[in-house]
Order: structure tokens, then sequence, then C-alpha cells
């Protein structure tokens, strides 16, 4: 396909209620302007998550550009989205790291997601977008979301928290007023403002009280050590390719680009994430769809499968799982402006910041205490998303189809209870909670009586 975009008039001004559709561009100076507002955007959130997975944020963000140039191509320049690093596998690396898996079971059991997230892209593109909610309804979904976020709350307790908690506390406290009494685009990029602010203030406090005693992830053990260690900032280079994974002399793992390995056990963990995905795929694409009034349902199933793409070659070299960002789609809503061009403009300087080792060094030092602030806002978010889904579409929780299957499986994944399958395989937390989620739910619309199935039929007819 060929990549060209229609000036919108003179390029300059946009009259009241216009906006810039995605085949139409301002000037190239504005363009790049715009697409600067959305390497802001999506930039918190793509090198927060990959660090904590544990994986490498610098070929993260690199591979979110190439990955956000494939995913435009795919849906034919239709869907403007920027492809960022996803939070909906947070926890299943989580618990692949607790149960001994290293970088390279973790990239393989996402790239083994990504490809079941292409497989139903392609089944929703030509069986219809319908199947979504016919296979995984609002109800379902919601439920998924506030399991995976949910089953967080332990990394934050056990992990970051301990490490530095007046940090946490007062980096979390800053991105609750910023994120509130701010607003705007500067409230929508808090959790990097967040970042920046907490990483400032554990210099500060390295400088007025010293070393602190305290947790050391690095260790894994309470240690006496500065909150801010840039040995490996100073060393890296200015430009280069993202190192290679490496065993560090202490035994501790070095993440860098690799090669993926593959485990039936640690696929399962992660697999549950491909639920929120197409979830938050296709509310994306339809935002998109109401904000440029335009009909994007055939589009719906090249932006999922495309996502799934974008997932699949970054983890196939040791890079984070995609998605489209909600932060950019705030972007286009707040500047009327959904030109594809800025997205291009956006992962071309994403590719940039990839060959620069210093910037991923950077963030990968990044003080446990100031990740334990944003990750007990960012994981409650990620649960409170589901809640959100369930508000939006108006689920009735006076049906016990409703309550009980999906009361149950979040349980589950909440308190991470297991199920041995045999001596080899068990499932546990959100694996297991999603299972009762989806199957629970279907087995309980299954056997309801007509009342209460006239009810979810009342449910279905409020939304549409």
């Amino acid at each position: 396909m060929a990549i060209g975009w229609k000036l919108h008039g003179d390029g300059k001004t946009l009259a009241p209620g216009e906006v810039v559709a995605p085949h139409e561009r301002l000037s190239w100076d504005r363009t790049i302007g715009l697409g600067a507002q959305h390497v802001v955007a999506m930039f918190g959130a793509t090198f927060v998550f990959p660090v904590l997975m544990g994986l490498n944020p610098q070929l993260a963000i690199m591979m979110s550009g190439i990955a956000t140039i494939l995913f435009l191509l795919i849906v034919n320049n239709k869907v403007p989205s920027y492809l960022g690093t996803s939070a909906s596998f947070v926890g299943g690396v989580a618990a692949i790291r607790a149960q001994g898996g290293d970088s390279s079971d973790v990239t393989g059991a996402i790239l083994v997601a990504g490809l079941v997230l292409v497989a139903v892209g392609v089944l929703i593109h030509f069986a219809g977008s319908h199947i979504v909610n016919r296979v995984l309804p609002p109800a379902v979904t919601g439920a998924v979301v506030m399991l995976i976020g949910f089953n967080l709350a332990p990394v934050v307790a056990d992990t970051y928290w301990p490490q530095d908690q007046w940090v946490a506390l007062l980096v979390m406290l800053f991105v609750i007023v910023l994120s509130v009494a701010v607003g705007g685009f500067v409230g929508r990029i808090a959790i990097f403002l967040g970042l920046v602010f907490g990483y400032v203030l554990s210099w500060i406090f390295d400088q007025v009280f010293g070393r602190i005693t305290a947790f050391n992830a690095g260790t894994g053990e309470v240690d006496t050590h500065w909150r801010v260690v840039w040995d490996s900032v100073e060393s890296a280079a200015w430009i280069g390719f993202p190192d290679k994974t490496v065993i560090g002399p202490d035994g501790l793992e070095i993440a860098g680009w690799h090669t993926p390995t593959f485990s039936g056990t640690f696929i399962l963990l992660v697999l549950p994430a491909v639920i929120a995905l197409v979830a938050e795929n296709a509310g994306h694409v339809k935002a998109v769809e109401e904000m440029t009034s335009t009909d994007l349902d055939p589009y719906m199933g090249r932006a999922i499968a495309g996502d799934g793409v974008g997932t699949v070659l970054a983890s196939a070299v040791g890079g984070s799982p995609t998605t489209t960002y909600a932060e950019n789609i705030g972007v286009m809503a707040a500047t009327r402006v959904y030109s594809t061009a800025a997205y291009y403009v956006a992962a071309i300087v994403a590719v940039l910041f990839g060959l620069c080792p210093k910037f991923g060094a950077l963030v990968a030092a990044t003080p446990g205490g100031v990740l334990g602030g944003i990750t007990v806002v960012l994981y409650g978010m990620i649960g409170l998303l589901g809640a959100k889904i369930w508000i939006e579409n108006r689920i009735d929780f006076g049906n016990p189809v409703n309550l009980v299957p999906l009361a149950a499986g979040i349980v589950i994944a909440i308190g991470d209870t297991s199920l041995q399958i045999t001596d080899d395989f068990s499932l546990s937390g959100i694996s297991l909670g999603t299972i009762v989620c989806v199957l629970g739910w279907h087995l309980a619309r299954t056997v309801a009586p007509a009342n209460l199935k006239e009810r979810l039929q009342a449910e279905r007819a409020a939304r549409d």
C-alpha cells in the first residue's frame, strides 16, 4: 500500500467542529509536533511495564515503534493507534518468575499468546465483530480485566513498596494529585511525571538521609544501599543496539535481546491476557470510530490481529507484548487530529530512542520505591478498568448468572488459588480465575431458568 496523506485545508488551522481524518495531515512541522505528543503520551507506561516484567525497556521502546508501523499497515491506515507495552501480561509474567521462569520463558509464553491473538483477529475479521460479545460478553471481559489487575497486589506489597515506603507514598500522592487537580494532557501523563518526580526525590533523599536499610530487590535481601545507583548508566554507550541478555557477576539476569523458550505451564499463565487484549482493542476501535464518525467494524479483526503481530514480533527478539494505547487516543480526542502520519512520526522517534543504550540503562535503574508508588496506582487502575467495563455496559449483578461465577473467578485469581491437575501441572491465579469466569458464566447462562435469561436479554438490549 502506498503511504500518503492529503493536506487538510491550509495545514495550519481547524475550524470549530472540524477534525483531521486518518488519511489527512497538517503541515509537516505540526505533524512532527503532534508525533512528539504521542511519544510523551505512550512513553511512561511503555517503559515502566517492561521494567515491572523484568524485560529490557530500551528494546521495548524500539519494538513498540516497529510494531506500530506494522499495525498501521495491517489496518490500511484506517485505525490511528500506537502500540505500547501491554499491562495485561504483568500478572502472568509475575507468576512465571515466581515459579522460577526466566526472561526466555516469559517471552516464549507471550509469543504464543500473540499468535493466539492473531488467530482471534483473523476469526473476527471473517466471522464479524459480533462474535466478540457472543463468546466474551462484557460481564466476563470486565471480570478478567479486574482479576488481572488485582492479582498484582502482592507484587506491590512484597516487592516494590518495601524498598522505600516513604518515597513510594509520596510518588503515589503526587500521581493522584496530578491526575485529578491538573487534568488535561499533563494529567494523562501523570505516571511518567510521577516517575521523574520519584527519581529526583530518591536522589534528594540519598543526599539528605544517606543510604537506606530496606529490602533490596536486586539481592532479594534486606541490606544498606543507595536508592539511586547509576553505575550502569555511566558505563552505557549513547548509541547502540540493546545488549544481549546475560547473567551478571551476582548471578542475577540482566535483560536484553534473546530468543524465547516455550513451556506449556508458563503459556497457560499468560493466555488470559488475550481476553483482556481483545476487549481492549475492540474498545479502542469503537472509541476511534465514534470520534471520527466512520464505520471501523470491518477493521476490528485487522486491529486485533495487528496487535497480535506486534506482540509476536516484539517477543521473538526478547521485547515486551504490545497493545493499542488509550493514552494516545486521549491525545487525539484533545487535538481532534486523527492523522496516522503523526503515529509514524512517533514510531520513528521510538525506534531512535531504542538505539540509545544509555536511555535504557537510565530506565532500568529506576529506584524500587518509585516503582512502588507507581505500581500501587497502575495495578489498581487496571483492576478498576474491569469495573468500568461493567458500568458502561450496564451489567446486572442482581442476576446470579453474572454474580456467582464472576465472584468465584475473581477471588480465585486475587487469592492466587491453585488447582493441582497432575504432579507436574497445576492451574492457579489468573489462569484458573479466567477459566472459572469464562466457562462458569457460559455454564450459568445455559442452566439458568427462563426469567434469568430474559434479564440477560434485557441487559443486552439496554446496551444496544
